[in-house]
């Protein structure tokens, strides 16, 4: 079992494709759905989504594709998800790291009578006012909140926000919310970090430097998450710094273990992608939906219980 869960995550890193087969009971068979997401390809983070729907994909019998901006412009993602339409696919599962932005080739899409689910960003009322068929994801602000409220009950009153992908709004909601659940202001405390390794790594020693009243520290994900860990470990605050993160990967996994991170909040963006597809077949085939948005997320990852998330972190978790 476990060499096909490292064969799919091998095979993942490249455009999913999923041979279509007729199902089981003879019941359709043979649907397309495309997956666009707003990830650059240096992120590492999506390849549990890339996993996600191609287990769903095999599982189903279904076609499925993942496509992304490789840069992470959401004027590209725009473009990939009008040429994503023009193909004639069954459904489309994507982001909406922008509504703004992205809304009217999602709204296009859904006008043209492909199904679609929004998934990881945006919110469930969003999802509701382009017409799709439902929200799967966590909702941002509200995971950003719940972290800051964990985070003041253990007496943390400063912090530092390291946001890696500042133009994405859901990105800011979790600094925001954070902020919220703490009970003080944003102010400076989040800094754009940009996604080279070696700049953020540099934007955090620079921020902690300047600022040595700093109790805290929040990374939104493995791109600002590992860097962060190699400046803590540089100048000596590694597991004297309280750290939180969102989301899980190899090293943040390692650090929890180490008790350099303190949790981790996990979306499990394995049901993000996995989800939608099973959702649209059975939609597609017999007419059936669930009747309500699914929440991925909040869950805080610690320490503790670490076995199944440390033996498929980086493919299912």
């Amino acid at each position: 079992m476990r060499k096909t869960f490292t064969a799919l995550a091998a095979a993942a890193f490249a455009v999913v494709g999923v041979a279509s087969t007729a199902t089981a009971d003879g019941h359709g068979g043979g649907e397309k759905y495309v997956l666009v997401s707003h990830a650059p390809d240096s992120d590492s983070w999506w390849n549990t989504i890339k996993n996600g729907v191609a287990l769903a994909g095999e599982q189903m019998g279904v076609e499925v594709e993942y496509r992304n901006p490789p840069t992470g412009d959401l004027a590209d993602m725009a473009r990939i998800i009008e040429q994503a339409a023009a193909s004639g696919p069954n459904g489309i599962i994507t982001t909406l790291a922008d509504f703004d932005v992205l809304s009217g080739p999602i709204s296009a899409a859904i006008d043209s009578g492909v199904d679609v689910i929004i998934i990881n960003s945006g919110s469930p009322d969003q999802a509701r006012e382009l017409g799709a068929l439902m929200y799967v994801g966590q909702p941002e602000y509200d995971a950003g909140f719940a972290a800051g409220q964990r985070a003041k009950g253990d007496g943390i009153g400063s912090f530092l926000c390291v946001n890696h992908y500042i133009n994405s709004p859901s990105s800011t909601e979790r600094c925001q919310g954070f902020t919220d659940g703490l009970g003080v202001e944003l102010g400076n405390q989040m800094i754009d970090s940009g996604q080279d390794p070696a700049e953020i790594k540099n934007k955090v020693l620079a921020y902690l430097s300047a600022n040595p009243e700093t109790e805290a520290v929040l990374t939104l994900g493995p791109t600002s998450a590992d860097p962060t860990i190699l400046a803590l470990e540089e100048n000596g605050m590694a597991g004297d710094l309280y750290f939180g993160t969102f989301d899980l990967g190899e090293e943040i996994v390692k650090a929890l273990k180490s008790g350099v991170i303190n949790w981790g909040i996990d979306q499990q963006p394995f049901l993000q992608a996995y989800l939608p597809v099973i959702v649209m077949a059975n939609y597609h085939r017999y007419g059936v939906l669930p009747g309500n948005n699914i929440n991925s997320g909040p869950g805080f990852v610690t320490a503790d219980g670490l076995s199944k998330v440390e033996e498929f972190a980086g493919e299912f978790r």
